[in-house]
């Protein structure tokens, strides 16, 4: 519900991961039977959270040790790997960066064109190892690379920018048509990223395969404080579920939805697919891996904009393997490791037995549930006092 915020001016109330929590069900399942797995076009995955397209958190090697343990791991086609026929310099030289010269550091690195022969020699590299293959770009290049990327055998392509919408306009170039580039490829295309219900339904006209939900909450993000837009992830997922169920209804074709970013913790992640979500993608907590390769350093896909950056780097440190992120053993208490664990154990105390049915949890409002009994893991700085 709407409230005044100045005279004939109302405001939507929204909410954040660290507003909500989830309700125990009326039964319990044990963890080890839960069915964690998301369904994307016509292929199933075991591991409902993808790694994001940024270049401290994917590489090919990381994408193949993703799809090894049975996740997607998104490669950008506009980063360093398509830009440097060795990017391991370029990563080094970012790691070794001052925050004082980081982003025109970057900035510059990215100036570098990006070459086309590599965004099949990558692809290539990943598939080579039999594993799935998802890779990104932006809609003013999605065309072409996409078309590229299809070729080279790629699985998923990405279609991914701060807002997506279906009706741009310009009077500099011609607009990108989603709805005709979705018909044209033959492998299921992700849109992204979007934070309302209205656009969320005419994004799924398009014919897309997924729906990316999220606008600025990344943890190298800085949209919302430069350009002062976005929507808290659980409002704006509890939204674009409603429209998802909703056009399945009108259609009969369901479209899974993905939260993108602003999950620090195990705990984020499980509210996410109470919230509706089908899968979600994260970056900051790969980063940390140390198969990642930012060497612990993240930085957002917009952060070496020429003239308006929208990311900045971040230390986030490593801290464990892939695995051990994923699957664990935990060997921290922030609840940053063992997030399929954590989503097993929380489906379970919720009394869900799949993703589908976590879409149903009871969430509650309770902006205490970070701080309610933690005086002395806040002192102390540990657990949920980091």
């Amino acid at each position: 519900m709407a409230q005044f915020i100045g005279r004939r001016r109302k405001a939507r109330r929204c909410y954040g991961f660290d507003e909500v929590a989830l309700v125990p069900g009326l039964i319990t399942i044990n963890p080890n039977e839960i069915d964690t797995s998301f369904t994307l076009g016509e292929k199933k995955y075991k591991v409902p959270i993808l790694a994001a397209a940024m270049d401290g958190v994917v590489d090919v090697d990381f994408a193949v040790k993703m799809g090894k343990l049975g996740g997607l791991a998104v490669l950008n086609l506009e980063g360093v790997q398509t830009r440097y026929e060795n990017p391991n310099e370029v990563l080094d030289a970012i790691a070794n960066a001052t925050p004082e010269e980081a982003t025109k550091l970057v900035q510059g690195i990215y100036n570098e064109p990006i070459k086309e022969k590599l965004i099949g020699i990558r692809i290539e590299q990943i598939k080579k190892k039999k594993v799935p293959c998802i890779v990104s770009a932006i809609p003013q290049r999605a065309e072409k690379f996409g078309a590229i990327a299809q070729d080279a055998g790629a699985d998923i392509f990405v279609v991914q920018s701060t807002v997506s919408s279906v009706h741009h306009i310009s009077t500099e170039y011609k607009a990108f048509d989603l709805t005709k580039f979705c018909k044209k490829m033959k492998i299921p295309v992700i849109i992204g990223n979007c934070v309302t219900h209205d656009v969320a339904l005419e994004l799924f006209e398009t014919g897309a395969s997924g729906l990316l939900v999220g606008i600025g909450p990344g943890a190298a993000c800085t949209t919302r404080g430069v350009l002062g837009i976005g929507v808290p992830q659980v409002t704006a997922t509890c939204d674009i579920a409603e429209a998802r169920e909703f056009y399945f209804k009108k259609t009969g074709r369901y479209v899974p939805i993905i939260t993108d970013g602003g999950m620090r913790s195990g705990g984020d992640i499980c509210k996410a697919f109470a919230c509706g979500a089908d899968a979600v993608m994260v970056g900051s907590a790969f980063a940390r891996a140390k198969e990642a390769p930012g060497r612990g350093y993240h930085w957002g896909m917009a952060t070496p904009h020429a003239n308006l950056p929208r990311g900045t780097r971040i230390y986030v440190s490593t801290t464990g393997t892939l695995e051990e992120i994923l699957f664990g053993p935990a060997r921290l208490d922030d609840g940053s490791q063992n997030l399929v664990g954590a989503l097993q154990l929380s489906m379970g105390s919720v009394g869900a037995k799949n993703i589908k049915e976590m879409n149903f949890t009871e969430i509650i409002i309770a902006p205490s549930i970070q701080t309610e009994g933690k005086i002395f893991q806040q002192v102390q700085r540990v657990g949920m006092g980091k």
